[in-house]
């Protein structure tokens, strides 16, 4: 099975490559913010919980993230394996995935972080939010999430260093570039 965590900020492309990624390897996309937003849309107990603290660009507590993502890669048995988008952000979160794959006989084969620059990041981010009008991609929404990933998230990235899965992409350039350069990372697993 071929699970990939795949990294970077607000704006930093990961919904775009994911896509990508899930065409050429057939894998099932897990973004835990669009997890989020279906669960608020669809006004879910869990979508009433975590509404606010979306619209407010704070982050969901760690065991209802992980909780929210194991009942979704229980729907999918029989998948290929998996993109994690945003997940995980915290170390915690981390360790709780690497224990619940082992569970089900399966790891994380690498973690591919997408490296974009802060000021990149809000011209893309603020593109978006015209395009999409998401609420967490309002200005200062947007630069309080871009904040936490560069303060907090972030962290995470040396767990995974440690293992050796961790692999830094430049996120700035062609989508096509970019994706050729993570299908060489991932073909290398």
């Amino acid at each position: 099975m071929l699970n990939l965590v795949l990294f970077g900020p607000p704006g930093a492309g990961k919904g775009t490559q994911s896509e990508k990624l899930i065409n050429k390897y057939q894998l099932v996309h897990i973004s835990t913010g669009d997890l989020f937003r279906a669960h608020i849309k669809n006004q879910t107990a869990l979508g009433q919980k975590v509404s606010q603290l979306i619209a407010d660009g704070e982050l969901v507590p760690d065991q209802i993230t992980i909780d929210m993502l194991e009942e979704e890669i229980d729907k999918n048995p029989n998948a290929k394996g998996f993109v994690f988008d945003g997940f995980p952000r915290t170390i915690p979160q981390a360790i709780e995935l690497d224990k619940f794959l082992a569970s089900k006989g399966s790891s994380i084969a690498g973690v591919i972080a997408l490296d974009v620059d802060k000021d990149e990041l809000v011209k893309r981010v603020a593109l978006r939010q015209k395009e999409t009008g998401r609420l967490d991609d309002q200005a200062e929404k947007s630069q309080k999430r871009i904040d936490e990933y560069f303060n907090k998230i972030i962290l995470v990235l040396p767990y995974y260093d440690e293992q050796q899965k961790l692999t830094k992409i430049n996120g700035i350039g062609e989508i096509e570039e970019i994706f050729t350069n993570l299908c060489t990372v991932i073909d290398s697993y």
